[in-house]
């Protein structure tokens, strides 16, 4: 996993509420057995038209936003089923970031676990990003150490757990963090009697 510091870049606006995890990664493309590739059917109900082709009208099919970073939705955003697919799918489109007033518990920890940052802001504050984010030009920047999303005279502040925050800064999967503790691994290991089941 890499590591994250700093965010900035370019922000989609998708100002719906309760976008859930069948939304983001319809279930017939849940079939891939690696995680890459699904970037591809991100949104798919939503990108195409009724004819099957895309629909140039929704956001992310639109060419000036073709390197957004940064996802500005509303609230309750990964709701729904608890399938990885989901940030994979962000990820594997090029989001870096989501911003929304909530998040779904499980959707959350499933993006942290792939370095996918969801960041709640309040109502008002994803309300100014998202008419900000209208714009294709606009620049937000997203400093984790810091815990503040500034873009030109807007500036706010989230919380994250610290944890999380030092698993995020450091690119550490939950494999990597289990290593972290190796040397104390071994030594407990080496005080378990002989018969007892090793690692």
């Amino acid at each position: 996993m890499q590591p994250v510091t700093v965010i900035a870049g370019q922000m989609a606006p998708l100002p719906r509420a309760n976008v859930d995890t069948d939304q983001i990664i319809p279930k017939q493309f849940l079939k891939r057995v690696e995680r890459s590739g699904f970037g591809p059917f991100l949104f798919w109900d939503w990108a195409q038209d009724a004819e099957g082709e895309l629909d140039p009208d929704f956001i992310l099919n639109r060419a000036e936003y073709d390197d957004a970073a940064v996802l500005v939705s509303g609230p309750n955003f990964g709701s729904g089923s608890s399938r990885e697919h989901a940030p994979w799918a962000l990820e594997d489109r090029g989001f870096r970031a989501i911003i929304a007033p909530s998040f779904a518990d499980i959707f959350r920890g499933n993006s942290y676990n792939v370095g996918l940052l969801p960041i709640d802001l309040t109502d008002e504050e994803v309300a100014i990003l998202t008419e900000i984010a209208d714009d294709p030009s606009n620049e937000v920047t997203i400093d984790l150490p810091a815990q503040t999303v500034t873009c030109g005279d807007f500036q706010a502040s989230f919380d994250i757990d610290p944890s999380v925050k030092h698993r995020l800064l450091n690119g550490l999967d939950h494999i990597a963090l289990t290593m972290e503790h190796a040397d104390e691994i071994e030594r407990f290991e080496e005080t378990r009697p002989a018969w007892k089941p090793k690692l």
